[in-house]
């Protein structure tokens, strides 16, 4: 089954490739009546466009969302919201030369392989360029969750070898890379100019946090709270692992280290920690939902790698074009899209679990 679409009842099909004359989503399931504008949504594709610091791909693309459906009068009707963005900024040309060549950490052999055929312009439907859809919905998904006082917010926590040591919410969105610390901000900041000027890339992690997140959302076993969270995280370009709660540092804990035990908290039951990051036996516990994605270095870089063409002919290659030098400062807003579409459709799912 074509792997376009994601969600049970909110559910979003993306469309377009990275060159293409644009991209943008269908949202299928968001209930009548919720008042959203059309600056909200632009506001978040303006936290992930390109072009906005020398820390990010030099493509200029204003990204402006066109709503074609689904919204009128700045509420939403119950149908099928349409959203579209036009590509305006691309330069097919730079790839030609290229074409031919399968690019290291890139998807144009497994592209080939799958459908025999590929759009060699950009990463084609591999682009992160696909993601501008995602934000889309993720702003709607937002403003329907907000309204039971959930929130949603996310940052950076390591780039290349340097971490974060705290977490300063009011920090967040005055720098460019969200970071929530800035004792080590110019370190970052360092560790990816050094990168570009190598003429490499670096990788590094994102954290997103779900605050007010009710107890009793998550289906049973195959459509777990977790389970979708991973699907949706995962499914983001350039995201190779994920992670709940202290996720891998679980490994090296006793079971008497690792429980979270559970305490009166004002009128409702909780943890008095939450290394289980919100979600036990896939089900919401109340408590923060709190999920961590490692990004690999961008692959798209100017320094020579060796490669084979489609015949299986050792050659050589060189990348250039605008591309990112780290992916994680735009990749928080796509993070936070995905993590409030899912959480959005187990709202919605809960709804028809019980009288």
């Amino acid at each position: 089954m074509p792997g376009n679409s994601f969600g049970h009842i909110f559910r979003i099909t993306t469309f377009g490739e990275s060159h293409g004359s644009g991209v943008g989503v269908i949202l299928d399931g968001c209930p009548a009546g919720l008042e959203i504008t059309k600056d909200e949504i632009q506001h978040e594709l303006n936290r992930r466009r390109p072009g906005t610091s020398h820390l990010t791909s030099t493509r200029q693309e204003k990204d402006e969302i066109v709503i074609l459906s689904g919204i009128y009068e700045n509420k939403t009707l119950g149908t099928p919201i349409a959203m579209f963005v036009y590509n305006k900024a691309y330069i097919s040309k730079v790839y030609e030369p290229i074409k031919d060549l399968y690019r290291p950490g890139h998807a144009d052999f497994s592209y080939d392989a799958k459908y025999g055929f590929r759009d060699w312009r950009g990463g084609g439907r591999a682009s992160a360029r696909e993601t501008v859809g995602r934000v889309a919905a993720g702003a709607v998904a937002k403003k329907l969750l907000s309204a039971s006082g959930i929130r949603i917010f996310g940052y950076v926590t390591q780039i290349g070898k340097v971490k974060i040591g705290q977490i300063d919410e009011t920090v967040i969105e005055k720098n460019p890379l969200h970071c929530p610390d800035e004792k080590v901000l110019n370190k970052m900041i360092k560790e990816i100019e050094t990168a570009r000027r190598n003429l490499d890339s670096i990788g590094g992690i994102v954290e997103v946090v779900a605050k007010n997140v009710p107890a009793g959302l998550g289906e049973p076993v195959f459509n777990k709270l977790s389970a979708d969270l991973a699907q949706a995280i995962v499914s983001i370009p350039a995201v190779k692992g994920f992670e709940i709660g202290d996720g891998f540092a679980c490994a090296s804990k006793c079971g008497s280290e690792n429980n979270d035990i559970w305490v009166k908290k004002g009128g409702r039951i909780g943890t008095a920690t939450n290394r289980a990051g919100g979600i036990i036996g896939g089900i919401s516990t109340g408590e923060d939902i709190v999920i961590r994605c490692a990004f690999k270095p961008t692959p798209s870089i100017a320094r020579k790698q060796k490669t084979v063409n489609t015949k299986g002919e050792e050659s050589e290659i060189a990348v250039f074009g605008r591309h990112d030098p780290c992916v994680c400062s735009r990749a928080v807003p796509i993070v936070e899209a995905m993590m409030a579409i899912t959480i959005a459709d187990h709202f919605l799912l809960n709804k028809i679990s019980k009288i």
